[in-house]
């Protein structure tokens, strides 16, 4: 179970930023955002290390799954003799992509008294209640998303398996590395993986912290799923050493408040949830059961966006006191603040994701190098570091000659369009600049009782 170390590990994710002193601003275009200031490399910033790994840098190269698990994916499929995997593959990868959440049943009401008022004050639609009710139910069937739930049984676990696998693994393989590689002395015992489907998960922080972590516990309600990874753990057989040890199956999460494990992961699970309240009931359960890491992983489009900073949300308002663990919940990635999204405030909303390289398995259809496009935020127990946090990547860096152009979500809270040049930042920040890459920290500090930048993005050489 959970250990009862304390969070001492959690409150250092600014330790770095004690080298930074204020430079004054001097062209409103060239600025990064209000009050930034540039890296003093005559404070030790580096250590000695080159621009390239400066301490924001998060990328991970292309990820590769363990030879064990892709061998073993293989296998099964080749003896399912499944007929037309690769339609049945790109059928499941398209519809997942393209999901929407389910219509709450406030908002369907809504809508369908607004129907019956139109159709009421049109005189050539029939006025009996019988036929209003038609006409109400067949424009509703042609206006809202139709959300179903998936039943995995064997035969569309296994096509989820060639589909997902893969690149569910290099997602959760980003969000731990993130962990690891911003507290290196994080060293978790135990992990539970809500929905944890083809267990992916389980084999991504095996391949992160496998010297330390000795239960895994691996939720879902589909017992074909929970057979199929049990099979992954073992060859593709049903007999044999698991090539990880402690691995528990289950189709219930655990009762008991009492336990707790040091990570909890949701990893495209919660938009499997039918309905609003049944996302609330789960997250706040999987709160209660977090020791230090709540990650939670969607795709990442403006569904799954708009779902994580609903579950954000939800942890930051708990308040309360639990008898169990009264520490507090912060917000330890991707957002560097925990006020409300800019990028669901924006006149244009747009999804906060990220994209990891991944090697995928080498089916036939599978073999050239892939990206996926995932949402993620990780939540933590404690406290965050009292000082400015760093603003974080949020598009492709474009490169141009002498300038670097960084979009970024900043610790006030809003996103700011930044231009950054040796001559008026400094050529350790410029550098820094120009070696990071979507999804990592720029090393500066911001001053956030500043209000942002009125300036219209500069033109692009």
């Amino acid at each position: 179970m959970a250990t009862a170390r304390g969070p001492r590990y959690l409150l250092t994710s600014g330790r770095w930023c004690h080298g930074l002193q204020g430079v004054p601003q001097t062209r409103a275009l060239a600025a990064l955002v209000p009050g930034v200031t540039q890296v003093d490399n005559k404070s030790h910033f580096l250590e000695k290390r080159p621009h390239r790994q400066h301490p924001g840098i998060l990328q991970l190269p292309h990820v590769r799954l363990p030879e064990a698990l892709a061998n073993a994916a293989r296998l099964l499929l080749h003896e399912s003799a499944m007929p037309n995997v690769e339609k049945q593959v790109q059928a499941l990868t398209n519809y997942l992509w393209s999901r929407h959440l389910p219509v709450e049943p406030e908002e369907l009401q809504k809508r369908a008294m607004q129907l019956e008022k139109k159709f009421l004050e049109d005189p050539d639609t029939p006025q009996t209640e019988e036929k209003l009710h038609r006409a109400v139910l067949h424009a509703l069937r042609k206006t809202t998303y139709h959300w179903q739930k998936l039943s995995y049984n064997e035969g569309l676990s296994l096509v989820y398996m060639a589909a997902r696998l893969d690149g569910g693994f290099a997602a959760v393989s980003r969000a731990f590395h993130e962990i690891r590689a911003r507290i290196p002395e994080f060293q978790p015992q135990t992990l539970m993986d809500f929905g944890s489907g083809t267990g992916s998960v389980t084999w991504a922080a095996h391949s992160t912290w496998g010297q330390s972590l000795h239960e895994y516990m691996c939720v879902d309600s589909s017992a074909a799923m929970l057979d199929l990874a049990e099979k992954l753990l073992k060859d593709g057989s049903d007999s044999g050493e698991p090539h990880i040890p402690g691995v528990f199956f289950r189709q219930f999460l655990p009762v008991s408040p009492k336990v707790q494990f040091d990570v909890i992961v949701s990893a495209f699970s919660l938009s499997e949830l039918p309905s609003k309240a049944d996302r609330t009931e789960v997250i706040q359960t999987l709160w209660r059961k977090t020791s230090h890491f709540l990650v939670l992983v969607e795709n990442g489009t403006k569904a799954g966006h708009r779902l994580l900073m609903d579950a954000r949300d939800l942890v930051l308002k708990v308040r309360e006191k639990s008898p169990l663990d009264p520490r507090p919940g912060f917000v330890f990635a991707p957002c560097p603040h925990e006020l409300p999204c800019p990028q669901l405030t924006a006149s244009k909303p747009l999804a906060c994701s990220l994209s990891q390289a991944y090697h995928p398995i080498p089916f036939s259809w599978n073999k050239k190098p892939r990206e996926e496009r995932f949402s993620m935020v990780i939540l933590a127990r404690g406290a965050p570091e009292e000082a400015n946090r760093w603003p974080r990547i949020t598009q492709p860096i474009l490169k141009r000659p002498r300038h670097v152009h960084c979009h970024l979500c900043c610790p006030d809270g809003h996103m700011q369009h930044a231009v950054i040049t040796a001559r008026q930042h400094g050529r350790d920040l410029y550098r820094c600049a120009r070696v990071s890459s979507w999804g990592d920290l720029l090393p500066v500090i911001t001053a956030s009782e500043l209000s942002p930048s009125s300036a219209e993005d500069p033109p692009e050489n």
